[in-house]
C-alpha cells in the first residue's frame, strides 16, 4: 500500500476556491488501487468562510481509503510537519506554489520524504502575470536553493510541462498525468429564439477569469442577452470595476450576479443556459468548461485553456482576448441561433468532451507517477 500525503489549502466541503479543490476530490474518488490518501488543508473556504460538518485537527475519513485533517487556524506548519514525521508517507504531494502553510512549509521543511510538486496552471504566463514580482521574487528564491533539483514535479499536460521546463530547465523531473473529469449528464437546452441568449459564467470573480472583458465584449451586441455571474468574489476592486461595466450596458443587455454556486447546483444553472462563457487568461484544466460541455452547452473560451479547436467540432469558440471583437461576435454568433441550431452545438459539446478525456488512460499516468516516485 503506497501512502501519498496531499497538502492543500482547501478541501471539500470547500467549493469557492475553485479547480484545485476538484481536482484533488475527483483524484481520491476514482484512484483507489493500492494507496491510501492522506489530506492536510484548512478549517475553512475561500476567505475564510467557516467549514460546516467538519470536525478539526483530528483525522476524519473521507472515503475508505482517504483520511482529510481540517487543520485550524493555530501552529498549522507545526501540525504539518509533525503529523509527516509520524504518518511517514512514501510520498508528499504539493498541491500549488505558493501557500506557505501547504506549499512552501512541506517543501521546505518536512524531511526524509520524497516530493512532487504540482504546478497547478502557475507557472503559465498568464497566471504569473498577477502578483508577478512577488511570484518571480519566491521562484527565483526557489532556483537559488536548487529545489527544483530536490524534488519532481506533476503537469495535467504536455503544454504545462513545458511552462516548467522553460522556468527551471530541462534538469526538472517532470510527470504528465491529467485530470479527472467532473462529467455531467447532457441536458436539454432551454427554448431559443433567434436573437437572444442566455450566457453563463462560473467562476471565481478575478482578473484571470475576465469576466470584465465579457462586459466590454457585450457593449456591442445587438442581440437580448441575459447573463448570469455564479462566483465568489476573490478580488473586490476588480468586481467593482465590472460592476461600473454592468452599469454602461444597453438595455438590451440584462446582467445578473447569482453569488457563490455550491457545486450540486451547477446543474440547475447550466440547464437554464444556453452558452457557458469564460475567456480565462489562463486555466490549467478548466472543471466548469468541462462540466459545460459535458452537459451539452457550447463553451466560449480562450485559446489559454486545453480546450482547443472548438468551433471546428461545434462545441464552442475559442476567442482572442486581446481586444473585445472576437467575444462579442462570438456571442452573436450564438444569439443568431434557432432552436434547431443550438441542439445541434450542444449534441456537438457533449461529443467533444466524450472524445477528449481519456479517463484510463489518467488512471495510468497517475499509477506510473506514484510508482516510481514512491519505489
Amino acid at each position: 500500500m503506497t501512502k501519498i500525503f496531499i497538502t492543500i489549502p482547501w478541501f471539500l466541503p470547500a467549493f469557492k476556491a475553485g479547480g484545485p479543490v476538484q481536482s484533488v476530490a475527483n483524484l481520491v474518488k476514482e484512484f483507489h488501487e493500492g494507496v491510501e490518501f492522506l489530506i492536510f488543508c484548512g478549517d475553512v473556504d475561500l476567505n475564510g468562510a467557516e467549514l460546516q460538518n467538519i470536525t478539526a485537527n483530528q483525522w476524519t475519513q473521507f472515503n475508505d481509503h482517504t483520511r482529510v485533517w481540517y487543520a485550524g487556524p493555530e501552529k498549522i506548519s507545526d501540525t504539518l510537519v509533525k503529523l509527516v514525521e509520524k504518518e511517514k508517507p512514501d510520498l508528499l504531494f504539493i498541491i500549488g506554489m505558493f501557500s506557505w502553510h501547504y506549499n512552501i512549509v512541506p517543501l521546505m521543511f518536512c524531511k526524509g520524504t520524497k516530493k512532487i510538486l504540482s504546478t497547478r496552471g502557475m507557472l503559465h504566463p498568464g497566471a504569473l502575470a498577477q502578483k508577478k514580482w512577488k511570484k518571480r521574487a519566491y521562484l527565483q528564491l526557489f532556483k537559488l536553493l536548487e529545489y527544483h533539483y530536490k524534488v519532481s514535479f506533476h503537469a495535467t499536460d504536455k503544454e504545462e510541462a513545458g511552462f516548467i521546463r522553460n522556468f527551471f530547465g530541462e534538469v526538472a523531473r517532470v510527470f504528465v498525468a491529467g485530470n479527472f473529469p467532473n462529467k455531467l449528464s447532457p441536458l436539454p437546452v432551454p427554448p431559443k429564439e433567434k436573437n437572444s441568449l442566455i450566457l453563463t459564467t462560473i467562476a471565481l470573480i478575478s482578473p484571470m477569469k475576465n469576466v470584465r472583458l465579457v462586459l466590454e465584449a457585450l457593449g456591442s451586441v445587438t442581440a437580448e442577452v441575459q447573463y448570469d455571474i455564479y462566483g465568489p468574489v476573490k478580488d473586490e476592486e476588480y468586481w467593482e470595476a465590472c460592476r461600473e461595466k454592468i452599469k454602461l450596458l444597453p438595455s438590451n443587455i440584462k446582467v445578473t450576479y447569482k453569488n457563490a454556486l455550491e457545486p450540486a447546483n451547477i446543474i440547475g444553472a447550466l440547464q437554464e443556459s444556453h452558452v457557458f462563457i469564460l475567456p480565462s487568461k489562463s486555466e490549467n484544466f478548466g472543471h466548469a468548461i468541462v462540466e459545460a460541455l459535458s452537459a451539452g452547452r457550447p463553451v466560449i473560451t480562450s485559446h489559454f485553456t486545453p480546450w482547443k479547436n472548438l468551433k471546428e467540432q461545434l462545441a464552442g469558440i475559442n476567442v482572442s482576448i486581446e481586444g473585445t471583437e472576437e467575444l462579442s461576435h462570438a456571442i452573436s454568433f450564438f444569439a443568431a441561433m434557432d432552436q434547431e441550431e443550438m441542439e445541434e452545438w450542444g449534441r456537438g459539446a457533449t461529443q467533444y468532451s466524450q472524445k477528449s478525456i481519456d479517463v484510463k488512460k489518467i488512471k495510468e499516468d497517475y499509477g506510473k507517477m506514484f510508482s516510481h516516485l514512491s519505489s
